[in-house]
């Protein structure tokens, strides 16, 4: 644990994130959000999975768009966590907040037009998610950086014009619910991942374009929160085909 600590206060940590245990993303958190994919806005927080796989860090190459793929791009704040909690009641916020290590800026891709697929025929739509270079992430914020994560502005950029804007204070389920929700269901280890949600503004990304995001408080951008991503087309075997 204290080892964990140690790394996430360096000033170059970044290479820590790919070995978290797991990525846990909450779905539908911002209302806006969900209005524009017209879904439903759910009871409690609900929430899915990506690989470490995924992860692509500062300088380590683009975002890759596979063949076929409608490739939308989600601006997250993401939660480093730095303790284990398992069972949180919803109202322990201090909690909560003291089990957060640190903070990070993460873009969730999606292969859209497999998840719209896979929605419509009951399938698992973890493909739509789990793609190499889906998940582009920032250096990580050190905590004392960000003050209250439930009053950050999150933006991100195509080509140099704003598609996504919104403030955390927008959240449906705030940070304790959302950790308390997953850690009744799965326990939560220091290093593990958490994305909270992206607003609105969601849409394609394709080979050519650079997609820059990060996070503001009071109108500053905060350094170690910054992304800046080319996308490139995949050479890989898989083309998405109907299932």
């Amino acid at each position: 644990m204290f080892a964990l600590r140690r790394a996430f206060s360096t000033a170059a940590p970044a290479a820590s994130l790919k070995k978290a245990g797991k990525v846990i993303c909450i779905g539908r958190n911002y209302a806006d959000h969900i209005a524009e994919l017209s879904s439903a806005k759910p009871k409690q927080p609900f929430f899915f999975l990506k690989p470490t796989s995924s992860i692509v860090l500062p300088g380590e190459g683009p975002c890759l768009r596979p063949k076929g793929i409608d490739m939308h791009y989600e601006v997250e704040l993401a939660l480093i966590m730095g303790k284990k909690l398992q069972s949180l009641k919803p109202d322990d916020v201090e909690g909560a907040m003291d089990a957060i290590e640190a903070y990070a800026v993460a873009i969730d891709m999606t292969a859209r037009n497999a998840q719209n697929e896979a929605k419509k025929k009951g399938l698992p739509w973890s493909i739509a998610k789990g793609f190499d270079t889906f998940l582009p992430m920032s250096g990580v914020i050190p905590k004392s950086a960000i003050r209250d994560p439930h009053n950050v502005e999150l933006f991100l950029e195509v080509n140099g014009q704003t598609k996504q804007q919104g403030s955390t204070n927008l959240m449906i389920f705030q940070i304790p619910r959302v950790l308390s929700d997953i850690s009744s269901v799965m326990t939560l280890h220091p290093g593990d991942i958490v994305l909270t949600g992206t607003p609105a503004g969601v849409g394609s990304v394709v080979p050519g374009d650079v997609m820059r995001a990060g996070v503001r408080l009071e109108g500053k951008e905060i350094e170690e929160g910054k992304i800046e991503i080319p996308v490139e087309e995949s050479t890989s075997l898989y083309e998405f085909r109907e299932t």
